[in-house]
């Protein structure tokens, strides 16, 4: 790896926004450490991938970020890799769609685990590494689903409301020490994931397009762009904001 390039640890990285981000950061010369809990497969393919678009080393690693110490494991494998981390983009999460009232405690514990504690712990994580460096980004990926109300979101909303409150109380606690924080809330994205899921309940894409003023669904790239944005904007007067990339979805 050059010197001059910088690191970026990127969560659920194999598909997606996590994806898209990843190749959006190689193409600006960061190198990366892909972390996935989908396939070896799928996280060889975003490596080649990002080696395509010009990163200067990429390296990956499985990872079930519910389970306990995985978070700090991550941390420590691409710093043993790197020996250092200058971006962390905590992306992995997955949804529970039920209604409130049916929803179990593994329910909670899964999607509270996923969602919100690997993010905080890989956060903590990496604090040592970014201090010594003297400055570090961290860039959660909420959810517009943390600031308005939908049917069988209660969960997965509760985790990215307060996934958006930790990057106001990180960055107000860290930006003295050159650590810069902020989040992402996508709207409606046209991932495969959205769309198979969509797909299987008639008229929901129709809806869910008729929710968001600028008439369509938004691109991975799009939120990778702002991503990018955050993760490379000189100077680090942003901080704490939470970035709403959802064609207006929450503002009517």
């Amino acid at each position: 790896m050059p010197d001059a390039a910088k690191l970026a640890l990127v969560t659920g990285a194999s598909r997606g926004i996590g994806l898209e981000a990843a190749f959006a950061l190689a193409s600006r010369g960061f190198a990366l450490f892909l972390a996935a809990e989908g396939t070896a497969e799928e996280l060889a393919a975003a490596e080649a991938g990002c080696l395509a678009r010009g990163a200067p080393a990429v390296a990956h690693g499985l990872f079930d970020l519910a389970e306990p110490g995985a978070a700090e494991a991550m941390v420590a494998a691409a710093l043993d890799r790197f020996g250092r981390i200058d971006l962390l983009l905590n992306n992995a999460g997955i949804r529970c769609r039920k209604a409130f009232g049916t929803y179990t405690r593994e329910d909670f514990a899964r999607v509270v685990a996923v969602n919100l504690e690997a993010a905080f712990f890989a956060s903590q994580a990496v604090l040592p590494a970014m201090r010594a460096q003297g400055a570090g980004r961290i860039i959660h990926v909420a959810s517009q689903m943390g600031s308005v109300a939908a049917e069988e979101n209660a969960l997965y909303g509760l985790t990215k409301a307060a996934l958006i409150h930790l990057t106001r109380n990180m960055a107000f606690e860290l930006a003295r020490e050159g650590i810069q924080v902020n989040s992402i809330s996508p709207g409606p994205i046209a991932t495969q994931f959205n769309l198979d899921t969509w797909g299987r309940q008639p008229g929901k894409l129709d809806t869910m397009v008729g929710r968001v003023p600028v008439g369509r669904m938004g691109e991975a790239r799009e939120v990778a762009e702002a991503i990018l944005f955050l993760a490379t904007a000189e100077g680090g007067f942003i901080q704490g904001h939470d970035l709403v990339v959802d064609g207006g979805y929450i503002i009517h």
